[in-house]
């Protein structure tokens, strides 16, 4: 997909967050974020294989009929990788993604993540397995801007042409570079340096691919502009840890209006309803929702309401409405004290 893109599908994404963008974290951002391209968490080719399939992809739409999730993918054997779509197909992602940008030392174990940024015509061949298994779905790429010592502007360029060779038409750029050698993963998130300017050259010595920039983004001016100037914004931490600033750039992006808070937790409370019909537990659900009453009255309240109140098996969704009941009173209590 390109900038030009007339569906905007790409104009903001929520960036895959292991351990937190899971099922039920993306039906909470699908709420706040209506437009908004969602992707799983990394799933390598082979668990998708070799392992619990069901659970792996089992929930792979927020809801019925979702058309904007996207798998993404860690592997680094094209006929694998080629595999687990065929076994993903069914469940009807939008698209397919690559990970060329997670720098844990599991992962680049496996040969796979930001490590394979060194390796780009086998990632270029990794791609023209994933795109003939895919059919008419997109592929894309996340990657970095490099890695260790490679020279961000020759090493960029020369992957992006290699691997657009192949038939990507989308890159998803980490304005980092990845040190593999002397960082963690952890520290890899903020300790390189950010260099949009970089991603923007990548963007005008390659005009004809879709280009979206990932990476410290952090506020609705930002994101807006961002939104503008590429293809795309990918909105990690900042998604997660402030729901409600993920409401308003999906808001100012799209053009429609923020969606309400209390609406929203209602609904998750129905969604609840029908997720622990099936056996979810209340606390699966609820964690991904501590940070959507940040900087009202009664905050602090429903952080501790929805990770304590929400761990035992007996919770229900009732305690979702419990706790936003308390949260609107004590907004409308400062209102018309005001």
């Amino acid at each position: 997909m390109t900038a030009q893109d007339p569906f905007n599908a790409h104009k903001i994404a929520v960036a895959p967050m292991m351990d937190w963008t899971d099922r039920h974290c993306r039906a909470f951002h699908r709420l706040l974020a209506p437009g908004a391209m969602l992707y799983t968490e990394m799933v390598t080719a082979d668990a998708i294989i070799h392992g619990q399939r069901e659970r792996l992809l089992g929930g792979a739409h927020v809801v019925a009929g979702d058309t904007r999730v996207v798998l993404q993918l860690g592997g680094s054997d094209p006929d694998r990788l080629a595999e687990a779509i065929h076994l993903a197909e069914p469940l009807g992602y939008a698209e397919y993604n690559l990970n060329v940008g997670c720098p844990s030392d599991r992962v680049q174990s496996g040969r796979f993540g930001a490590c394979l940024m060194a390796e780009p015509e086998l990632v270029a061949r990794c791609i023209e397995a994933m795109i003939t298994a895919a059919g008419d779905k997109p592929v894309t790429v996340k990657c970095r801007i490099g890695i260790d010592d490679m020279d961000p502007e020759e090493g960029l360029n020369r992957f992006a042409e290699t691997v657009a060779g192949a038939g990507v038409r989308h890159f998803i750029i980490h304005a980092r570079k990845a040190w593999l050698n002397g960082l963690s993963p952890k520290e890899n998130r903020s300790i390189p340096p950010l260099d949009y300017d970089r991603v923007a050259r990548l963007r005008d010595d390659f005009p004809h691919l879709g280009i979206s920039i990932n990476g410290g983004i952090a506020t609705v001016e930002d994101a807006a502009a961002m939104a503008d100037d590429f293809t795309g914004v990918m909105i990690g931490r900042a998604a997660y840890q402030h729901p409600y600033t993920l409401a308003r750039m999906a808001a100012a992006i799209h053009g429609h209006d923020t969606k309400d808070r209390f609406e929203t937790a209602r609904a998750m409370a129905d969604y609840a309803a029908t997720a622990m019909a099936d056996g979810t537990r209340l606390i699966a659900i609820t964690r991904h929702m501590l940070g959507l009453m940040a900087g009202l009255p009664g905050a602090r309240g429903w952080r501790r309401t929805l990770s304590e109140e929400a761990r035992p098996d007996t919770a229900s969704p009732e305690l979702i409405l419990h706790a936003t009941d308390a949260v609107e009173a004590a907004v409308n209590s400062r209102t018309l004290a005001a």
